[in-house]
């Protein structure tokens, strides 16, 4: 890939469902408060991003933090952090396949959603098979529709807000007339809990790193890009948002891009925010796919899957891994035509919280890893800020997070879930690499 392809990558890779659906769950938990969770999230977000950077530039593979978890803590650690985030992305692909053939059987009813769904895994499956340039391109184009869409929104919304627009502007009553925090700390804990999942995607820049023309330098912008994309995308939707309508508006809860356009007096423009969202499930599908495949090729190089498994074809793409990884999404076209309405709900549930183990993982296996470089004495190319105080308080940050999920009994049942899984997997890579071990 090129470096524009990973620094789109980067700019696009969080801006998913969970900005233009689940923004509007955040703002009903919190109020305009939200920003508030919106800005610790960040915060973790972009402070995990740099360690992954500063481990990327070091060192690109395509394991990525299940390699750097290795490096740090052991086969058996990378063994289960790595099937882990493997077996979460080929769910994730096939609860976005069906995702977006839900949203487009209703809006352009040609077909019914399975024949959406299985359109959708035929065509991503093809062009993750026919080579990373291609990925990369898709995944470009894909990524600057939905960086496009949003600057246009906060246009609009300004625009809105200045009475520039159809319909009369509310100014600033909706934040000056209510209080800001309306459910106290607890509505900004609740919406934490709702916003930091939203940012799930982004670690898929460091396992694309490794296939980078320049990796050093991609990953060097792409962090770079992560603070204003952030507090441009996401601080100033939810910014528009909460300004331009009530936050306790139910249309928020149901689509709140829709529903602020709607408010302003634009409502062609919200007709087609669907395929806009269809054009990020689908963005994140080949994303997941690409990621999914690369990890599953790292885990066969490293011994931790079927080696036969590990080769590539003549465009260097591991094709086995890349058929290996939208395996379920085919399952899921078959339970899309028995099952339409339930498929998405129970995908999702299954999915659950593997973002924070990902993280955490990633975290120590930095901790790790920069102190024993600053111990041989080794020039990074790329640093984290304020080592190691300000890694420790992002680690402490997460530990904050899981603690909190544990008061809210659906988060509860998502975390143990994972948590479950994470362990058995870690049972099962202690045996396999200690067997392994024996053997040679």
């Amino acid at each position: 890939m090129r470096p524009r392809h990973l620094i789109m990558m980067s700019l696009g890779s969080a801006i998913g469902a969970g900005l233009f659906v689940g923004s509007g769950a955040g703002i009903a938990a919190a109020g305009p408060a939200v920003l508030v969770s919106y800005a610790i999230a960040g915060l973790i977000v972009i402070a995990v991003m740099r360690m992954l950077g500063e481990m990327v530039a070091a060192d690109p593979n395509p394991g990525a933090f299940s390699y750097y978890v290795g490096k740090a803590l052991g086969p058996s650690a990378a063994f289960a952090v790595g099937w882990l985030w493997w077996i979460t992305l080929c769910l994730v692909v096939a609860a976005e396949a069906t995702a977006a053939a839900q949203i487009m059987a209703g809006v352009v009813p040609l077909f019914p959603q399975w024949g959406y769904a299985l359109a959708f895994m035929v065509l991503f499956t093809w062009i993750n098979l026919w080579g990373v340039r291609s990925f990369g391109e898709f995944e470009f184009w894909f990524s600057f529709i939905k960086v496009a869409f949003v600057f246009l929104f906060l246009a609009l919304g300004v625009a809105f807000l200045l009475g520039w627009t159809p319909a009369d502007s509310p100014g600033l009553t909706h934040i000056t007339e209510t209080s800001f925090m309306p459910n106290g700390m607890g509505g900004i804990a609740a919406g934490l809990l709702v916003v930091v999942f939203a940012f799930g995607g982004i670690e898929i820049v460091a396992v694309a790193a490794a296939e980078t023309a320049e990796p050093q330098r991609s990953v060097r912008s792409a962090t770079r890009t992560i603070l204003w994309r952030i507090l441009l995308f996401y601080m100033g939707s939810v910014s528009i948002m909460v300004l331009a309508l009530p936050w306790d508006d139910p249309s928020l809860l149901e689509s709140p891009f829709v529903a602020v356009l709607n408010r302003a007096g634009l409502p062609v423009l919200a007709a087609i925010i669907g395929m806009i969202i269809v054009a990020a499930l689908l963005s994140s599908l080949n994303a997941n796919v690409y990621g999914a495949s690369r990890m599953f090729y790292s885990l066969a190089q490293r011994g931790m899957a079927p080696r036969g498994m590990g080769g590539v074809n003549e465009r260097a793409v591991p094709s086995l891994g890349v058929w290996m990884s939208v395996a379920f999404g085919f399952v899921a076209v078959l339970l899309n035509y028995f099952w339409a309405e339930e498929v998405l709900g129970l995908l999702l549930n299954i999915v659950g919280s593997t973002l924070i183990v990902t993280w955490s993982s990633a975290i120590i296996a930095h901790l790790v890893l920069r102190t024993r470089a600053e111990k041989a004495g080794e020039q990074l190319p790329l640093t984290m800020w304020l080592f190691p105080y300000l890694s420790w308080a992002t680690l402490v940050g997460l530990v904050g997070i899981i603690v909190l999920g544990f008061t809210v009994p659906d988060v509860r049942t998502q975390l143990l879930l994972t948590f479950g899984l994470f362990g058995a997997l870690l049972v099962v890579g202690v045996i396999t690499t200690r067997r392994d071990a024996q053997r040679a």
